[in-house]
């Protein structure tokens, strides 16, 4: 397993894709780990780190995960 402490390209992919998987997103395609910097790269490692521990989301908890993960992409 990569150590996810460090701040990679690759580790970022790794997060988003486990956050996503974990969600059960429907719509995955909005959460490409390319539309994210490297910048919140300690942000999302929490939120992957929080996300992974708990077994079920209500839908109030996945409408603030979205809504984290919406202000954390790149703004084009």
């Amino acid at each position: 397993m990569a150590d996810l402490n460090q701040p990679t390209v690759e580790n970022l992919a790794v997060l988003i894709e486990g956050i996503k998987s974990k969600l059960n997103m429907a719509n995955t395609a909005v959460m490409r780990p390319e539309d994210f910097d490297l910048a919140h790269y300690e942000d999302l490692l929490y939120l992957y780190n929080m996300v992974q521990k708990k077994t079920a989301f209500g839908i109030n908890e996945m409408t603030a995960i979205v809504e984290e993960l919406g202000a954390m992409r790149k703004q084009g």
